[in-house]
């Protein structure tokens, strides 16, 4: 690819299993403590959410906030470089929305679908397996 072109650096933050889960998380429900995220998502283990969560905050996505205080308190949230990734989130919405309609369309199986709000923003609808 040439030196340019940064897709590869854009989806190395966006892909995995784990990473549009929590971004979806922290995109619709704000910051949340380290327990919320890990009972908004219950199969992955502590071990990968800290893992996966180290390497968005490495990106500046997400921000870590730790309180000196007893229990240690730590708390998750979207940067505001991170909210940047906003429209692109949108884009990749409404791009699945229609290509889940092209395979009902073509193969004629029938899907749910949800809507998801960011920041007050309805994005209609997305793909619920």
């Amino acid at each position: 690819m040439p030196d340019r072109c940064k897709v590869h650096t854009a989806l190395e933050i966006l892909v995995g299993k784990w990473k549009p889960v929590i971004l979806f998380q922290l995109f619709t429900k704000g910051t949340m403590r380290f327990s919320e995220l890990q009972r908004a998502i219950p199969d992955i283990t502590k071990k990968m959410l800290t893992a996966q969560l180290r390497e968005l905050e490495y990106h500046d996505i997400v921000h870590r906030e730790i309180y000196l205080q007893i229990p240690p308190k730590v708390e998750y949230s979207i940067t505001e470089y991170g909210k940047r990734m906003t429209p692109l989130l949108m884009a990749m919405n409404e791009w699945g929305v229609a290509h889940v309609e092209h395979l009902n369309e073509l193969y004629g199986e029938e899907r749910t679908v949800e809507s998801l709000e960011v920041k007050g923003e309805l994005i209609e609808p997305v793909q619920k397996a």
